[in-house]
């Protein structure tokens, strides 16, 4: 299958060991994966401050990235939340039918890791060794939006070597939210205190995640508290043999 990677700002800017990670999973399991150098953000950023129309054009560029691929990858759940959900309804409200026919035509084709893995390639074992004792968050998108369910902890079941903690409270928010953290401080630092309280009660040494800013956010104040916890994205996890 050729596979094409969006690998995201976030990604690509602070986190590019997962995109890496993304690429030798899929090459371990015989897929041929393309980086498409056109590809910019994805326009949540702009989508969820409001900025509707300034979204558009990056919606344009994503499908004219991405076009005549089998399947797109992306390990972030919330891009590929924001392209599978919102894409197609900004693409619609342009009036710019072959837009929205290209848009259609892509958007299902745009899979978080765990989802292309499981549900499009159908596997479970993907090789990977990682002898540590490893939580699992699920983020807000992966849930709510993308319906991922228990893909990633299917995943991880079949590591070899690891030992899945089951984390307290697994659904709740760990406050990060994008702008959620920059206008509401507060309200954001308590719910990653609980968040972190709760990693911290499953004994793990590794907390694994399918969404770098929640990691990011974890990480840092688990880093803080010098509670000695090790954030991994799923993709790092999933591609280790050690």
């Amino acid at each position: 299958m050729r596979i094409a990677l969006f690998v995201t700002c976030l990604t690509d800017t602070l986190y590019p060991e997962a995109g890496k990670s993304v690429v030798r999973v899929l090459d371990r399991l015989g897929h041929q994966v393309v980086f498409p150098m056109e590809q910019t953000c994805c326009g949540q950023l702009h989508f969820n401050t409001g900025y509707r129309a300034q979204s558009l054009p990056l919606v344009r560029g994503f499908a004219e990235a991405f076009g005549g691929f089998d399947a797109i990858v992306t390990p972030s759940a919330s891009c590929a939340a924001m392209v599978r959900e919102y894409h197609p309804q900004l693409a619609e409200e342009s009036g710019d039918r072959g837009l929205a026919r290209a848009v259609a035509e892509i958007t299902p084709r745009v899979h978080e890791l765990s989802m292309l893995l499981t549900d499009v390639l159908g596997v479970t074992d993907v090789g990977a060794s990682f002898p540590h004792r490893v939580t699992y968050h699920p983020s807000c998108h992966s849930l709510r939006m993308l319906r991922i369910g228990d893909a990633p902890l299917r995943l991880l079941r079949s590591v070899r070597g690891l030992d899945l903690s089951e984390l307290p409270a697994a659904d709740v928010c760990c406050g990060f939210g994008g702008t959620f953290s920059v206008k509401n401080p507060g309200v954001s630092a308590a719910m990653c205190a609980d968040k972190c309280a709760a990693v911290l009660s499953t004994g793990a040494d590794v907390l694994c995640a399918a969404d770098s800013s929640c990691l990011m956010h974890i990480g840092g104040a688990l880093a803080r508290q010098r509670a000695g916890v090790t954030t991994m994205h799923l993709a790092e996890i999933l591609a280790s043999t050690r």
